[in-house]
């Protein structure tokens, strides 16, 4: 009964409106058969309004709606896509854009089995996707490549952007896109979800609220094995795909180009410089991230960074300004992308799949609900996964967790040490500057050359 009386109250509405208008044309001039005729569209409404255009039965009015698409979608971004977007009932998505037709068909079909309808678009070429007036919001799940670069192009076209990780290549990267996100006005989360996860969060209270005591070691899980040293060799050259079936020159983006060679598609990309940000960047993008946040170095970045002289990057030890050292684990955690937080008065360590952290005495967790409600005060925190604090910033306006400067900042460590690692010598940084002291060498290395016409930053 209530979406009735909804309806009756709607059609009151626009004859009021009708009933103002017609007096004030009168009132102008205006014959009543000219303006009977051109409100033809108006008088002929429906007399029952689908509750859905009210947001009635549990649905969301369109005018509340966030409009999405994505750009790049690999089976990150499909889990995305399943698991976080396509359940929110404030969110429409309606178009997908990636290079590779057998990606753009898989998303289609989820999209249009979800909704149950077949209204789901399909581009090849970015710039189509972006210049849609009615799209929100963009997900991307590219490969490393490309993520900063869509980053970019997507707020400068007005919208706001979800972004994977690692999600930058360079510093520069990351600098245009701390710039980008100020200038336009958008909001940006980087797929850090850990930072949103409560475990996670507990952990970095803990550290915050001065429950470890003086915290001057803090240690970041990275992936087992690996070598800093990618390749920069080009896979041999296979017959080139119709455009239809893959745009290769779009997936290469800025990068260097090299020939078409299916194996890139299928990951090989992990493996190559111009690619890739490499062992460090794959979890480190993550842990770095979660240290930082922790520390409450969300705007800096540490200032030394050693060379290990070895490919693999365990026991990298690098140090903040203010002495705190932060360093790569490899081996050792019960999970995956695991924080270690060692302070004079105990230590926590938390990774994936833990059901509540590791601690030093259990005392440190007594309290673990009120340490996350009272997170969740101070910062408006709300529990749900990372992607719908994005969705509530969308709305709200407000700064994400993961924002433009975390993930810079975080993700300049990373490149950092993957630059001391690849000259094989120690490093100091000015986090004020964002430049190596005193050699000219590493700060070339701080932005890579752009192909001619896929020029972004």
């Amino acid at each position: 009964m209530k979406k009735y009386f909804s309806h009756y109250a709607l059609i009151c509405c626009i004859m009021v409106r009708m009933e103002n208008k017609v007096s004030k044309s009168l009132r102008s001039g205006v014959s009543r058969r000219s303006f009977l005729g051109g409100a033809g569209d108006a008088l002929a409404l429906p007399w029952l309004v689908p509750a859905s255009a009210l947001g009635l039965d549990g649905t969301v009015a369109p005018s509340n709606r966030i409009v999405m698409a994505a750009i790049g979608i690999g089976r990150r971004g499909i889990s995305d896509l399943r698991g976080w977007v396509l359940p929110e009932r404030d969110v429409q998505f309606v178009a997908i854009c990636d290079v590779r037709k057998e990606r753009r068909d898989a998303v289609k079909d989820l999209v249009d089995k979800h909704y149950g309808t077949r209204d789901c678009a399909q581009y090849i070429d970015m710039k189509e996707v972006l210049a849609r007036p009615d799209i929100d919001a963009i997900l991307t799940a590219t490969g490393d490549r490309w993520h900063a670069g869509v980053a970019i192009l997507s707020m400068r076209a007005g919208k706001d952007v979800y972004t994977e990780k690692p999600a930058s290549m360079t510093v520069r990267e990351g600098q245009a896109v701390v710039a980008t996100a100020r200038r336009f006005g958008r909001v940006y989360q980087a797929g850090m979800q850990r930072l949103s996860e409560p475990n996670f969060v507990v952990c970095n209270e803990l550290v915050r609220l001065g429950r470890l005591g003086e915290v001057k070691t803090v240690y970041a899980h990275l992936a087992p094995g690996g070598n800093v040293n990618l390749s920069r060799q080009w896979l041999p050259a296979e017959p080139q795909p119709p455009r239809e079936e893959v745009d290769w020159d779009a997936w290469l983006g800025p990068c260097a180009w090299r020939p078409y060679n299916s194996s890139y598609l299928r990951g090989a990309w992990h493996r190559d410089h111009d690619l890739y940000t490499g062992i460090i960047g794959e979890w480190g993008s993550h842990t770095f991230a979660q240290c930082h946040d922790a520390l409450g170095m969300e705007d800096t970045s540490p200032v030394f960074y050693p060379s290990l002289r070895t490919p693999v990057p365990d026991g990298l030890r690098m140090r903040f300004a203010n002495g705190v050292e932060m360093v790569t684990v490899q081996r050792g955690w019960r999970g995956t992308c695991g924080v270690r937080y060692v302070g004079s008065e105990g230590w926590v360590s938390c990774a994936d799949g833990y059901t509540m952290p590791e601690v030093s005495r259990p005392s440190l967790l007594a309290d673990y609900q009120k340490i996350l409600a009272d997170y969740c005060v101070r910062t408006g925190y709300t529990g749900q996964n990372h992607l719908r604090q994005f969705l509530n910033s969308v709305k709200s306006r407000t700064k994400t967790i993961a924002n433009p400067v975390m993930m810079h900042r975080s993700m300049t460590t990373v490149h950092c040490a993957n630059i001391a690692q690849w000259l094989g010598r120690d490093m100091t940084w000015d986090p004020v500057k964002e430049e190596f002291v005193g050699d000219p060498e590493a700060n070339r290395m701080l932005s890579r050359a752009q192909r001619e016409g896929w020029q972004i930053i």
